[in-house]
This record gives C-alpha cells, structure tokens and sequence, in this order.
C-alpha cells in the first residue's frame, strides 16, 4: 500500500519550472530512493512533500489524504520528518536540547524512550550530551539531525543528502543506521542521495531525475545494474 503517492506534481520557483510533472510512490516499510544530478529536483521534492514551496498542480496524497495545501508544521504533524540537506541543526543549543525540540510534535510519554534510542544509536551523542551542537563535528551533527527527526516519532523519515561532505567511515555508519531503521522498526524512508551506488544498494525501489521529471524508475538492484545509471552516475565515483 502506497503511503506517499506522487501524482503529476509541478513545482515553481518564479519562472522557473523545478518539478515537471512527477509521479512517484512510496509503499509503507519501504526504501526509496531518488538520484540525479545537481539541479534535477530531488530536494524541491522533498520541500514540496512538506509543504514548502507548495505544489502548482498535481496531487500529493499521503495515507490517502491530499496534503497539498497543508504548511509544514502540519505535514509535521501527520507524522512526515525531514533531515534537510546542510543539517540545520540548531548550533547554540545542546544536543540533548535538539532532541527535546525534535520531541515537540511526539507523544511526551515516549520522550525518554525515544532519547534514550538516538543516544544508543549513535552513542558519541550520549558522550556530547550536553555539548553545543555548533561544536560538533559534520558527521556528529549528521548524527543529530537524524536523531532530531526521529525523536517525532515519525511514519515517513525524508533523508536530503545525508552522505554530504562526511568522511567514508561516518558514510558507512550512516547508510547502516538507516537499513536498521527500516529492518528493525519498519520505517519507511524516502532518500535524495548523490552517493548513487550506496543509495542504490540500499534501496528496495529507485527513481532517476534529470531536469525535474523522472527518467528511470525501477528496483534499486536493477538501477545498480543499468549501463545508463551507471555510466552517469557511477562511473569514476567512489563507493
């Protein structure tokens, strides 16, 4: 069953057409993955699913409810987390005070729980506790910022670029946490990620966009195998 569903979806930006009638879908338990190159859409996607900027035409439906005149806080409050690209956490406060706001749309009930999880997940958290988050390092804020969506307790986690600018070591750490957050609590995972071959591997399904429309669509294994995906994106990469 399809828990996000994409249906003609057209994105301005001014003149400018960044989404050209896009069709995806999400089912629940499921990976999904977007690839393409700098400017094709993948991060407009993931905004307009959240509600900024909102869609021009098309449909978003999300647990069959159309949600695209919804603000974000209250696509939010449906139970859709972002990881935006860049972090953006927040530097002045602690990183135990960034779960807390990641917690503001949860239950409070589960906020002990639910701290207690993103700190055995990524413990060099536990140990920064109480340290600013400005003063962490890029793949410790990575940590955060996915840890600070988590704390929503969220049924769709949207993941921009969580590879960008870290180190091999934290790129592995990383794509392992999120497989073991779909095996282990079947959370559905849509990703925008550059890093096309570890997105691929991770993937169940996979769609390609070039110049805001999808080009390719298929299983992530069958993408990884395509000589087309392969000699744009991942050829000459690093994996």
């Amino acid at each position: 069953m399809s828990l996000l569903q994409l249906t003609g979806v057209r994105t301005n930006y001014g003149p400018i057409e960044a989404l050209r009638g896009v069709d995806i879908h999400v089912n629940q338990g499921e990976i999904v993955t977007l690839i393409g190159a700098n400017g094709a859409g993948k991060s407009t996607l993931l905004m307009t699913i959240c509600g900024q900027p909102k869609p021009a035409s098309g449909t978003i439906l999300f647990d069959g409810k159309v949600i695209n005149d919804l603000p974000p806080h209250e696509t939010a409050k449906l139970g859709i987390a972002q990881v935006p690209e860049g972090r953006r956490i927040f530097p002045r406060m602690t990183v135990f005070e960034n779960l807390q706001l990641g917690a503001t749309l949860g239950n409070p009930a589960h906020f002990d729980e639910d701290a207690a999880y993103c700190l055995d997940l990524f413990p060099i958290l536990a140990k920064r506790r109480d340290q600013r988050a400005g003063t962490l390092s890029g793949g410790e804020q990575q940590m955060l910022a996915i840890s600070r969506a988590l704390m929503s307790r969220p049924r769709l986690l949207l993941l921009d670029e969580p590879s960008l600018g870290l180190a091999p070591l934290i790129i592995r750490l990383i794509f392992e946490v999120i497989a073991d957050l779909n095996k282990t609590r079947g959370m559905t995972i849509l990703l925008v990620e550059q890093n096309a071959y570890h997105a691929l591997k991770l993937a169940h399904r996979a769609y390609v966009l070039a110049q805001g429309q999808v080009v390719l669509e298929g299983g992530g294994a069958e993408l990884l195998a395509n000589p087309e995906v392969r000699a744009a994106y991942l050829e000459g990469g690093s994996h």
